[in-house]
């Protein structure tokens, strides 16, 4: 058996960032507990809205939650009051004042959660798994993916006997930490039982660049280095030559310089 590493987890503070922003070593077991019940409340009462991840920050006796959501208007339901009535359990959960912010998550293809549900939603409605996974991954790609994985649990089919498929396009780098790679994981409850869904996706690396982009690179700072100075600019005044110091010790002072230390 391999040990297997959390994508996220092994990416936090370099590339990735905590869905959890608080520190408490008093009260670390029951806030933990407390953010658990706040994402289980959430996702249970909105699971028609596609929310991928939930924020939650503290800040002495107030509480901020993030609703990240490819549809944000179901989040907030008609005049607000759906988000108000979700304020109101969490603020009777926690006995603290709650504020609550829904962010909109623009490309819903790239998040490594939404398609999980949206593939084990469609194992619930009886669709074939490889037909499933073969349309996330395309969806996914199209919209600017470098990578994806996709890996299917079960009895898939309905077997008597559980087995495990999976399925990649691209490339997906878990080694490279500088890869952007997108973890995310569902449960499709059918008649024959619970079949899990895992997908990774590869967004971008950051902070590397292939040769080709690094030669556009040069050529885009060359282009634009004669427009960037001001025309209204004096040019600078020519710079005299330095004298060059070999490693031998004498010193050259070009073509038509003279060697004093030869002469000498």
């Amino acid at each position: 058996m391999g040990n297997k590493v959390h994508p996220n987890s092994v990416r936090l503070g370099y590339i990735h960032d905590w869905e959890s922003k608080w520190f408490s070593l008093r009260e670390m077991p029951a806030l933990i507990g407390e953010d658990f019940k706040i994402r289980n409340l959430v996702k249970n009462t909105f699971r028609a809205a596609a929310v991928s991840w939930v924020g939650i920050e503290r800040a002495g006796s107030y509480l901020r939650v993030n609703i990240h959501t490819a549809r944000p208007g179901v989040v907030i339901g008609k005049k607000g009051a759906d988000i108000e009535a979700i304020r109101t359990q969490i603020e009777n959960l926690t006995q603290r004042k709650t504020f609550i912010n829904v962010m909109e998550i623009k490309d819903p293809e790239l998040d490594a959660r939404l398609v999980a549900e949206a593939i084990a939603m469609q194992l619930e409605k009886r669709i074939a798994y490889r037909r499933a996974m073969r349309r996330a991954m395309e969806r996914t790609m199209q919209a600017g993916a470098l990578g994806i994985k996709v890996m299917v649990g079960g009895r898939l089919n309905g077997a008597e006997i559980a087995r495990r498929e999976w399925m990649r396009e691209g490339r997906v780098p878990l080694h490279t930490f500088c890869a952007d790679v997108d973890y995310g994981i569902a449960e499709a409850m059918t008649t024959a039982g619970v079949i899990g869904v895992k997908v990774w996706i590869f967004k971008k690396q950051l902070f590397v660049k292939s040769p080709k982009e690094l030669l556009l690179a040069a050529k885009k700072e060359g282009a634009l280095a004669p427009a960037a100075m001001p025309a209204s600019e004096p040019a600078p005044a020519p710079v005299a030559e330095q004298p060059v110091v070999a490693e031998t010790g004498v010193v050259d002072f070009g073509p038509e310089g003279e060697n004093k230390d030869a002469d000498a």
